[in-house]
């Protein structure tokens, strides 16, 4: 499993995720996105939908109907309905449920930094664990272990 640890210090998650769910859409995978805070997920769908016509990024809640359909779902928990095998906890917490994805992309930032650390901590100590560490440098994200 690779989990990618993304810090955010310029731009929120909302900003910053609809790339890579549109990477992740373009390799015909699905993602589903965890947070468990109903106004920060309402804010992640606005982003997923704030984007130029060409690229749009269908998603839906995972309490919808339709949900086992939906290439992007957004969710409180790491339930994935619609058979994702990529993850994205975009409230700076690590559930344990998130091991059994493929890849988990790992937000956090200054508020939620003390938990991500250990996280990093526990993640990269494991067996069968690949964990990376990205940076915002500007507009770019800079890989810093």
């Amino acid at each position: 499993m690779q989990v990618d640890f993304y810090q955010l210090s310029r731009d929120p998650v909302e900003q910053v995720l609809p790339a890579i769910a549109g990477r992740i859409l373009g390799l015909g995978a699905r993602l589903l996105v965890v947070a468990q805070e109903e106004d920060q997920l309402a804010r992640i769908s606005d982003g997923l939908w704030a984007g130029p016509p060409d690229s749009f990024l269908a998603h839906g809640r995972a309490n919808e109907d339709g949900a086992a359909h939906q290439p992007i779902l957004l969710g409180a928990t790491c339930d994935a309905a619609n058979g994702a095998r990529h993850i994205a906890l975009a409230d700076g917490l690590w559930p344990e449920e998130a091991i059994g994805f493929e890849r988990a992309f790992f937000f956090f930032n200054d508020e939620t930094i003390e938990g991500a650390r250990a996280s990093w901590r526990d993640l990269s100590k494991r067996d069968g664990i690949v964990a990376r560490y990205f940076r915002q440098d500007g507009r770019k994200w800079v890989q810093m272990a």
